[in-house]
């Protein structure tokens, strides 16, 4: 498997740890290409603990060609997920198969799925040369290759230094490191950008999304909105171990915060009167505009122009990944704010 990415440029000069893409080459010859074999399909997985369940029959596919996130409120079962499609846990009702098969019956299972749960579960001390070394002879992987993935997350300088002595943006880019070590066609990554820079941050977006676009399953937890938004193409939302949602991010946030438009006029009561008679709802806000919902631009222009009023404004506001998320999954949190009052 060949990238066809490019090193990206950090922004205002270069950073300590740059990552790239550049001289990184998988141990196939060919690109990648969607096949049944990346295909990840979770059924009916169900854990329980005790009387706590912690994953209750969720089902879901992931596909190649796309990076799909997994967000959840803290508690609902995301990291449970990600260790049982592992097999480090064993479910109580349910399977999870990777191209078919359970991932504990893999042959030589880092070049299949590459996974990054834990950044600092990693023996302090061994250096980071040492740490990737050890994992590629494990599974017959060039040892080579744990120069190539050392110098693609931007590690090469200190391959040599033991790994107890990094700090958690470098432990994260270790881990990266050994996720990719087989170049596999699977990713599952649990919270990856946790502990980077910007200049970070935006590194593994780019990766995420240049490996989605090889032909690989690339499947990510975060509690960013934020970050999550740029870099996901498909969603898996829970809430205490329940699926809420299975979509795109774009039909995610239509579905659950749809966009509103906002009208500013020099006579609000009027333009309200002229919408209301038409049959649009409209509310308005502190700084005397209004916003209507379910209506296009265009109608408010001519129903403004018919009726001889000025606008001074009519945009479209479409709401935040965020701000949907919490509508959403308000009611499934299990550890929710105050307000906070002076």
């Amino acid at each position: 498997m060949v990238s066809r990415l490019r090193r990206p440029v950090p922004a205002g000069g270069a950073s300590t740890f740059a990552g790239g893409l550049d001289h990184f080459r998988g141990l196939t010859a060919a690109r990648a290409s969607p096949s049944v074999s990346q295909v990840i399909e979770v059924e009916d997985l169900c854990k329980r603990y005790g009387d706590t369940v912690a994953v209750d029959g969720l089902s879901f596919m992931l596909r190649p060609g796309q990076v799909t996130g997994f967000v959840g409120p803290n508690g609902s079962g995301k990291s449970t997920t990600m260790r049982l499609m592992l097999g480090l846990h064993a479910p109580t009702r349910g399977r999870v198969l990777i191209g078919g098969k359970p991932y504990r019956s893999l042959r030589e299972p880092l070049r299949q799925v590459g996974a990054l749960l834990e950044a600092k579960s990693v023996h302090s001390g061994r250096s980071a040369y040492n740490h990737l070394r050890w994992l590629a002879r494990s599974n017959r992987i060039p040892l080579a290759r744990a120069r190539e993935v050392l110098a693609l997350v931007g590690l090469e300088a200190v391959a040599a230094k033991r790994a107890g002595t990094f700090s958690l943006g470098m432990s994260q880019r270790l881990g990266i490191a050994a996720a990719l070590l087989g170049d596999p066609p699977v990713l599952l990554l649990d919270e990856p950008v946790n502990g980077l820079d910007p200049e970070g941050i935006r590194w593994i977006r780019g990766l995420m999304k240049g490996l989605a676009a090889e032909g690989r399953t690339v499947f990510i937890s975060s509690h960013l909105m934020s970050e999550m938004a740029l870099t996901a193409d498909h969603l898996i939302v829970i809430g205490r171990g329940r699926l809420l949602a299975d979509t795109t991010v774009a039909g995610f946030v239509e579905a659950n915060s749809p966009s509103w438009v906002r009208i500013r006029a020099p006579e609000p009561e009027r333009m309200r009167s002229v919408l209301a008679r038409a049959g649009i709802d409209v509310e308005g806000t502190a700084d005397g505009a209004l916003e209507a919902r379910e209506v296009a631009p265009a109608k408010i222009g001519e129903l403004a122009a018919a009726s001889g009023l000025t606008v001074h404004e009519v945009s479209v506001h479409t709401p935040s990944l965020e701000e949907a998320f919490i509508r959403l999954t308000g009611n499934a949190a299990d550890h929710q704010s105050g307000t906070w009052h002076r």
